[in-house]
């Protein structure tokens, strides 16, 4: 990483603080264990594997923690730029938005400003990842029956941060010399998503492109609309 994008995702940048794994525990191992083939250059459909013998709950519960961490600095990057002016609504372009639910305050899909969905989002994630009956730390407590569940809601929504980003951020992120660096988070998130088959395919739709022409430096228009929690 040159010196440039070092300054650009610094500690400062985080939008939120960023969810470690405690040394020792398994999951750390699993955590170093997929950092460890990520940094080695390994081809990221083969970084995303389970590895053989290793349970795919504690294998997602890593990558989950891992991308909330990664996605979270990258919002950071470019959240000064995203402000209810600029971004009046959460969305991917003219004919695709999103609305945010959360059974609390938020009990039907509404629409709100960018940074405001943002907010919401980072903080229930938080509330999820750190609930110890959703992602447990201890060795031997199970995880809950519905936890593939939360970790695709988790994860669809996480996307949507991608999108956001891509379709009106993606000048600024090219500005601040990040481009290849967020070009492989995303590759690497829709790598796993779909290898663990964790987010439908027409979740995906909006950045189809991104990895099927991947050597496009600019998102084509988006002509799919959704509008949901």
């Amino acid at each position: 990483m040159s010196i440039a994008l070092k300054q650009v995702f610094n500690k400062d940048k985080t939008f939120r603080p960023k969810r470690k794994f405690e040394p020792g525990t398994q999951r750390f191992e699993l955590h170093k264990r997929a950092q460890a083939s990520l940094n080695s250059g390994v081809d990221l459909k083969a970084a995303v594997q389970l590895p053989s013998g290793e349970d795919q709950n504690d294998w997602v519960a890593v990558h989950v923690v891992d991308f909330f961490n990664r996605i979270n600095l990258i919002y950071g990057t470019i959240c000064e730029f995203c402000t209810e002016r600029t971004c009046p609504v959460m969305s991917g372009g003219p004919k695709y938005e999103y609305r945010w639910q959360d059974d609390l305050k938020y009990k039907k899909p509404t629409a709100l400003p960018a940074p405001q969905y943002m907010n919401l989002l980072m903080d229930w994630i938080e509330v999820q990842i750190n609930n110890e009956e959703i992602f447990p730390t201890c060795v031997g407590v199970p995880f809950p029956k519905n936890f593939l569940q939360i970790c695709k809601k988790i994860l669809c929504r996480l996307f949507r941060v991608f999108v956001h980003v891509y379709i009106h951020h993606f000048d600024r992120v090219i500005v601040m010399g990040a481009e290849a660096h967020v070009n492989t988070c995303y590759k690497h998130f829709y790598y796993f998503v779909t290898e663990m088959n964790l987010i439908d395919r027409k979740e995906l739709e909006p950045l189809f492109c991104r990895c099927t022409c991947y050597s496009s430096l600019r998102m084509p228009r988006i002509t799919w609309h959704y509008s949901g929690p």
